[in-house]
């Protein structure tokens, strides 16, 4: 199971009701705090989420409206909460906008209480824990060093108590070592093995977390059979060629990557202050029905051959208002 909280959900500069882009992923007893906008550490605190082992930052890209809030948040981290060590995972780029922004204006190094690591991504394995991993794979936006993130749950046989208790095997250990893999011999003598007591493999939940994205053809193979798809929809197919021209999706595109490579929840983020949120869901379900327009503190849980459960810890906006007039310009990216 993974559950993800949406912090901020704005494009470029936040609105009356979006903040700065910014996301929580929770994975078991892990914790990770995808891009970190401005702001984002009071609606950590408004999520109820807490900052308590969120010590693992990944960055998609380098933009500012990404990354300002890490100054806060690691001035916060320094100064009253006891942790110890983040992580804070980039491209090159963002690394060094990272380095300049913290050691050049929010800390005093020598005096820093916790261990700040700095992350060079590369594509592939970022983490490799028990039961799930995080891996990195480029994509395509203004500038180099971008990435989106797979979330996959790892694939496991489930254990069925009832074969096991026909077969005398005894609760304890013995059906641990089952589980591992390993073959047991019993108090009579009898061998049992694995495939004795365990069903068949079952697939692990797989989530998939990109942030601006110019294009979406070469990123199919990392998206494909997603449980969750998480994306920007900054844009309407009306604009569509600002959209590209600003290195960005629209709500349909984001819609037929999801309908073509077999996603099953796709959930938009990077709303644009300048459309009405009831325009791009009708935009995108008219590709993809099965899909959500994410809001400031909407909670996700995505589970294995059930629907994504969503809940949200504020109260819904009016999806008919647009936050308030604007124009393009080149600040939306």
């Amino acid at each position: 199971m993974f559950e993800i909280v949406f912090l901020g959900t704005s494009a470029s500069a936040p609105s009356i009701h979006r903040g700065m882009p910014a996301q929580i992923v929770l994975a078991g007893e892990y914790r990770f705090l995808v891009d970190c906008g401005e702001g984002t550490q009071r609606q950590i605190l408004r999520s109820g989420v807490g900052f308590k082992r969120l010590n693992r930052i990944l960055l998609t890209h380098a933009h500012l409206d990404h990354i300002l809030g890490l100054g806060g948040l690691v001035s916060t981290f320094a100064h009253w909460e006891s942790i110890e060590e983040i992580e804070i995972w980039g491209g090159k780029n963002t690394l060094d906008r990272v380095q300049a922004l913290l050691y050049g204006v929010v800390l005093d190094y020598d005096r820093l209480p916790m261990k700040i690591h700095l992350m060079d991504i590369k594509p592939g394995l970022l983490l490799d824990a028990r039961d799930f991993s995080v891996s990195a794979f480029p994509v395509t936006h203004r500038g180099s060093g971008n990435f989106g993130f797979v979330f996959q749950e790892k694939s496991r046989r489930p254990f069925l108590a009832e074969k096991a208790e026909a077969l005398g095997v005894p609760a304890g250990p013995e059906r641990s070592q089952l589980v591992r893999g390993e073959t047991i011999t019993l108090a009579d003598g009898r061998r049992v093995g694995p495939d004795m007591v365990l069903g068949e493999t079952l697939r692990g939940i797989k989530l998939v977390h990109i942030g601006d994205i110019a294009r979406t053809d070469n990123i199919r193979d990392y998206v494909a059979e997603a449980d969750a798809l998480v994306i920007e929809a900054t844009f309407l197919q009306a604009d569509a060629d600002t959209a590209h021209d600003f290195g960005h999706l629209t709500a349909r595109q984001a819609a037929a990557l999801a309908l073509e490579t077999g996603v099953k929840t796709l959930l938009l983020t990077h709303i644009s202050r300048r459309y009405r949120e009831r325009d791009v869901i009708e935009e995108a379900r008219q590709v993809f029905p099965n899909t959500f327009v994410a809001r400031d503190l909407d909670h996700f849980t995505i589970r294995r051959d059930q629907p994504v459960e969503k809940r949200s810890s504020r109260p819904a906006a009016d999806p008919s208002q647009r936050d308030e007039s604007v124009t393009f310009t080149e600040e939306d990216t």
